[in-house]
């Protein structure tokens, strides 16, 4: 995928999906800035604004981040991001919601609008998780990710720390469509 194409505007029936800019700041920090969000991620500190604003700037640079809008009231609740790999599938991951659109529809049709996008242009998607986060790791479960054999290593807080793979083919995401 190139660049204009990492960051598409694409709606749903729940929320809305646009690329982020400077000025959602304050509105995504705000979003946040629960801890409960981040308590099984390995950045379990990113509720904090230092550590959320180098996050906030590397989703800027990475041209590739999404912000996700409630349709019903208008308001920033979370973010995701795509990004290319080197093995020439396409990663969506970073991603976070508030705790008041969990188990609600909001994760499940967020990736379902980027898995959809990402299929015109690449056959399969990989999420990369924390091995100790059990909720990403179900959802991306429940979306038809299946674990690899896969790991890789991300810096977080200043070391390496190693993640699981997960991976989504075009056709387990078609036939997940017609499962309803």
């Amino acid at each position: 995928m190139n660049r204009s194409e990492l960051q598409p505007h694409l709606v749903g029936a729940l929320l809305e999906l646009r690329p982020l800019i400077p000025a959602d700041w304050e509105e995504l920090f705000a979003a946040a800035s629960d801890p409960l969000i981040w308590e099984q991620h390995p950045a379990s500190d990113r509720y904090n604004e230092e550590v959320f604003r180098k996050f906030f700037e590397d989703a800027l640079a990475s041209k590739g981040a999404l912000v996700a809008i409630d349709r019903k009231s208008g308001r920033i609740i979370g973010s995701s991001r795509y990004a290319n790999n080197e093995l020439g599938e396409l990663e969506v991951g970073w991603t976070f919601l508030t705790r008041e659109c969990w188990e609600k529809g909001y994760n499940r049709e967020m990736k379902r609008l980027m898995l959809n996008h990402a299929f015109r242009f690449v056959e399969s998607v990989v999420f990369v998780i924390g091995p100790e986060n059990w909720r990403s790791r179900k959802a991306v479960e429940k979306i038809g990710g299946e674990l690899t054999e896969l790991t890789c290593a991300r810096m977080m807080c200043g070391e390496k720390v190693e993640h699981v793979v997960y991976r989504i083919g075009r056709a387990v995401a078609t036939d997940r469509k017609h499962e309803g």
